[in-house]
């Protein structure tokens, strides 16, 4: 899963990238807000880290310029004590969280963690079209074929969810565990018999595997 960093401290950018890639995260990291807004425009990210005051465009700039161009990435604002006053604006915006510095590294992940899991399909569309005509939506996270539903339990449709969120990219089994099972303690059988269940009910390329890697759909 690819997350945007934008921090211009060095310290805070690099701790930053070095711990969230322990959780198998891709981090593209950035200290200026002119090189963090191309990516963006270049590239699809499950998350948004904005640092507010960095070199060229600021985070509250960037985050007005992608909602006028309807990108809906959640984003979490990186805030030092002297930009509290502006919490509204960046809620106004449309960003999903603040962090304010300095903060724990483990804060940080269930942040994410929960931001990806809650925010990720606030969009105007109601739902996303996968192969072979199933349609998800995002709102009631309800999935069928063909305009017929397709049963799932509360966790096969939590799995389906997590990796339509990130669809066209190979999902890990850490952060499976971290986000559909909220880190409870699980087997990787666990998940294997999760995915051969959705398989069973939506078909063997429902959802693709890469050994060593994980799994997506699309």
């Amino acid at each position: 899963m690819k997350i945007l960093l934008l921090e211009d401290d060095y310290l805070y950018k690099v701790t930053i990238k070095d711990f969230l890639e322990e959780f198998d995260y891709e981090v593209d990291d950035f200290d200026d807000g002119n090189d963090a807004l191309d990516a963006i425009y270049d590239n699809s990210y499950a998350l948004l880290l904005l640092d507010i005051r960095v070199p060229g465009i600021d985070g509250y700039e960037i985050l007005k310029k992608i909602r006028q161009s309807d990108i809906f990435t959640p984003v979490i604002m990186l805030t030092s004590l002297s930009d509290i006053h502006n919490l509204s604006l960046g809620y106004e915006l449309g960003c999903s969280d603040y962090l304010r510095k300095p903060f724990e590294l483990k804060e940080l992940k269930y942040r994410i963690d929960y931001t990806i899991k809650t925010h990720c399909f606030k969009t105007p569309r109601n739902s996303v079209k996968i192969q072979n005509n199933f349609l998800f939506d995002i709102e009631t996270k309800r999935l069928t074929k063909d305009g017929k539903n397709i049963d799932l339990s509360a966790t096969e449709l939590e799995l389906v969810s997590y990796l339509v969120q990130n669809r066209g990219y190979f999902v890990s089994i850490n952060s499976l565990q971290n986000v559909v099972w909220e880190g409870k303690d699980i087997t990787y059988s666990d998940i294997r018999m999760c995915v051969k269940r959705v398989r069973q009910k939506c078909g063997k390329e429902f959802i693709k595997t890469k050994k060593l890697v994980g799994y997506k759909i699309g």
